[in-house]
């Protein structure tokens, strides 16, 4: 009955709000608060128009204010507002840097024989896979967008055959002086003499799996000295 009574005794000219963004939802609760006021008499000091502006505000600070839970720390390959870059390294300080990176080319028993005996059609297995990999760590810039152009002192990629798992292992190490890191430039040594093996041996097998690649030491910059311990 008490909404019946409301309804009826509001005019009947019909209500327009002004919606631009310069008056907002305040000038729209104003307007109806006059006419509020017109039927039932002055409002409350905390009535609709106090509590809506109270929202309104409210709502407009929270969703200014950072997201809770926003990690602190930075990620140096993404810029302010995520897009990608390449980190500025000019502060840094020069020094040694030494990386040294580790995979491993399971070929089972029957490639591992040919492989042993250098019996290969394509050639010498592991002499290819060597060239490949210094050649490559000396394009690691061109393969990895945002790594930088350094100049690599030392470049060494080592690999070797174990009977006990019919595998090649390889090793890749970089060396440089100058403000970045050459961990990438060893994986990428290592990475690419495992897929020359591959491609050497994938005649004779499709089973080949290259396995394990990853950092075995860092030495040098501001992180210093890293091992793989696991």
């Amino acid at each position: 009955m008490l909404l019946r009574r409301f309804v009826s005794s509001f005019p009947q000219s019909k209500r327009m709000f002004n919606s631009s963004v310069s008056h907002g939802y305040e000038s729209a609760i104003q307007e109806l608060n006059k006419e509020m006021e017109s039927v039932f008499g002055e409002l409350p000091a905390n009535g609709l128009a106090s509590s809506a502006s109270n929202s309104h505000v409210s709502s407009e600070s929270h969703m200014s204010s950072p997201n809770i839970g926003e990690s602190s720390s930075v990620l140096t390959h993404t810029g302010k507002s995520g897009e990608a870059q390449m980190v500025d390294v000019s502060p840094k300080v020069s020094s040694k840097r030494i990386a040294i990176a580790f995979c491993k080319v399971i070929l089972g028993k029957k490639v591992f024989d040919l492989v042993s005996a250098n019996q290969m059609a394509k050639g010498d297995v592991l002499t290819v896979a060597k060239i490949a990999g210094i050649s490559a760590a000396k394009q690691t810039s061109n393969l990895i967008p945002l790594c930088h152009n350094i100049n690599l002192s030392h470049v060494q990629v080592d690999l070797r055959l174990n009977h006990e798992d019919f595998s090649v292992t390889i090793e890749g190490e970089a060396a440089s002086t100058g403000k970045t890191g050459v961990e990438m430039e060893a994986m990428t040594a290592v990475s690419v003499a495992g897929l020359t093996v591959y491609d050497m041996c994938k005649a004779a097998s499709k089973d080949i799996a290259i396995t394990d690649i990853r950092l075995k030491h860092k030495s040098g910059g501001k992180s210093g000295e890293y091992w793989w311990t696991r």
